[in-house]
């Protein structure tokens, strides 16, 4: 692939201040993301250009359909549902509320209808991987983490994905797909070398990865050994996280941050906090609904 074919349009002018944890609604063919600082749920018809967003109270790091106009949240410090029909929030539990310096953070569902979320701590390695499943039980399967961050899948389901953002680390997992366990974490990309830090990823139907990197400007697409396929260059300073989207899963939505920019960087990018969609040749893998 020729990375000067790929061009970045910006869809929405929303400048968010922390756009994130895209995810793309097969069923209602729409896009929901989440702007993590400013409580809100967006929705977006792609087709309509039509948005709207819903305000959740309180910090929302991450969402996940969970059928026909509900969604499944991770915020602060609680889980819960919001029903995009009317607006309503209905909590289910609560998540690390003894420890004031930590908050959920990115997420998403599995094939197999879980929800996996993480969190982030601004003291340390706190952060922590967490597994909801339909039966209402909750599982942490990792721990010492700094900021969980960007994950998924391969394609065959034998391979889990995750990030830690401030280490600039992508780490691999073998993945069991019955028991919902994770083992043998290993580096699979390693970016210490780089300036910038990866941060949300989608993995497409050839089993690559691409990573929005934060403070680069850019997405990166590593094969399957994690090599560095493709940068695609970005108008805005921290692009965020990216899903597939739209009928034929061949459009990457790309969500951008604004948060923390000085008054001469935004200058330089001027569209941080918009949100961008990407033409590829390329099917991406669909995103799991919640199933409780």
């Amino acid at each position: 692939m020729n990375p000067t074919q790929y061009s970045p349009k910006n869809i929405l002018e929303v400048r968010a201040r922390l756009g994130e944890g895209p995810c793309w609604h097969q069923d209602e063919q729409l896009l929901y993301w989440v702007d993590i600082y400013n409580h809100r749920v967006h929705q977006f018809n792609p087709a309509t250009a039509a948005h709207q967003f819903f305000d959740v109270g309180e910090v929302v790091g991450c969402i996940a359909p969970a059928g026909i106009n509900r969604l499944i949240m991770a915020q602060r410090h609680r889980l819960a549902f919001l029903d995009t029909s009317n607006g309503k929030v209905t909590p289910i539990l609560t998540i690390e509320d003894n420890q004031p310096d930590t908050r959920c953070n990115d997420g998403k569902c599995d094939a197999a209808g879980r929800f996996w979320f993480g969190s982030m701590s601004t003291s340390g390695p706190k952060g922590c991987l967490y597994r909801y499943d339909p039966n209402g039980s909750l599982h942490v399967l990792e721990t010492g983490l700094t900021i969980s961050n960007g994950l998924g899948w391969s394609p065959d389901n034998n391979t889990f994905y995750l990030t830690d953002t401030p280490l600039k680390t992508i780490y691999a997992f073998d993945f069991d797909f019955e028991s919902g366990s994770i083992s043998n974490r290993k580096i699979f990309i390693d970016l210490t070398t780089e300036s910038f830090y990866p941060d949300g990823l989608a993995v497409d139907r050839e089993g690559c990865i691409w990573s929005a990197m934060w403070d680069g400007w850019c997405i990166i697409r590593f094969d399957p050994s994690g090599k560095e396929m493709m940068r695609v260059m970005m108008p805005v300073q921290r692009p965020s996280s990216c899903t597939f989207g739209n009928a034929d899963l061949m459009t990457l939505y790309i969500t951008t941050a604004s948060v923390g920019l000085s008054e001469a960087e935004i200058q330089n990018s001027f569209y941080s906090g918009d949100l961008f969609s990407l033409p590829t040749t390329i099917s991406g893998l669909p995103t799991h609904h919640f199933k409780g």
